[in-house]
């Protein structure tokens, strides 16, 4: 099962290697990483997603609590969070095609970020489900490039998840 974790970490030299070492000496994949500044200058939040069990995740959980600049470790998935991941996509857009671009576009509420005689690259922002369905309307009129982030993600409600 996909879990998606939130890690708040000091913000020092060597942080995400250490992370990725403790995934990779124990055979776990990492889906997707997201690192970013907190309010809190000394901190950043992760946001990783892997798969495992719930033993895994326990255990993955326990070894990321052991380092030393990891300052606190959440599983969202089994709690009321939201998820976002943003995409940008260039998609060939001729004088035949270009309206009908823009209207599936608008449907999925992308942004047009750039335009050129021969493309358009779209922003979206959205959930996983959301992103790859806007990807499958675009095929037929010849994706050029895609890049995109994985989740980023945080609880509902009004508790917060910080360094205090």
């Amino acid at each position: 099962m996909k879990h998606t974790i939130s890690i708040l970490v000091e913000n020092e030299f060597g942080v995400l290697t250490r992370i990725a070492g403790l995934f990779s000496a124990r055979g776990y994949n990492i889906e997707s990483l997201n690192v970013a500044p907190t309010l809190d200058y000394t901190a950043s939040r992760m946001t990783l997603v892997t798969r495992g069990n719930e033993k895994v995740i326990e255990q993955i959980k326990k070894q990321l609590n052991k380092l030393i600049p990891v300052i606190r470790v959440e599983d969202l998935t089994n709690q009321s969070h939201m998820e976002r991941g943003m995409m940008l996509v260039k998609v060939q857009a001729t004088e035949k095609t270009r309206a009908e671009v823009l209207r599936m576009a608008e449907v999925f509420r992308a942004s047009v970020v750039d335009v050129s005689e021969a493309s358009y690259t779209l922003e979206l922002t959205g959930k996983e489900n959301k992103l790859e369905a806007f990807l499958r309307m675009l095929e037929p009129h010849g994706i050029i490039e895609m890049t995109r982030t994985g989740p980023v993600g945080m609880r509902r409600g009004a508790k917060g998840f910080s360094v205090d």
